[in-house]
């Protein structure tokens, strides 16, 4: 791929090409962080729920909760890959560094859960008060 600053590398945008590389990373997260896995199939379960429940609004809070939530997951695993990477020795500043982006990520997984917790309990309400019913158009 072209690097637009130092004008070096294949020319060319292949949006194909960007998308390999998101999913590439995302699956590599998935399967190398068990902290990203648990909380991925946990949203999956509830995002069927809540599309099953046609609650849409629900689907779109926990969709974004969730990919909050992913983002500063994934940022926080390379703050601290890229930290360990330059200063495999313990550092204080380095130390600080981490410890700033658990707390980013620790935010977003505080917000996720609230609204996870929510939805969950909603659509148990839901479901008590009116059985599911699936129909297909």
């Amino acid at each position: 791929m072209r690097n637009k600053f130092l004008g070096t590398g294949v020319p060319g945008y292949n949006p194909l090409r960007k998308l390999a590389v998101i999913f590439s990373g995302l699956r590599f997260a998935i399967i190398y962080d068990l902290s990203v896995a648990y909380k991925v199939v946990l949203s999956f379960g509830v995002l069927v729920a809540a599309f099953l429940l046609r609650a849409w609004m629900d689907f779109l809070l926990i969709f974004v909760a969730t990919g909050l939530m992913l983002i500063a997951e994934i940022f926080n695993s390379t703050i601290e890959a890229v930290c360990d990477y330059l200063q495999s020795a313990e550092d204080r500043k380095i130390g600080a560094i981490k410890d700033m982006a658990a707390a980013s990520a620790g935010i977003a997984i505080f917000l996720w859960i609230v609204v996870l917790g929510y939805e969950v309990v909603e659509m148990i309400l839901h479901l008590r008060h009116k059985p599911l019913l699936i129909v297909f158009p």
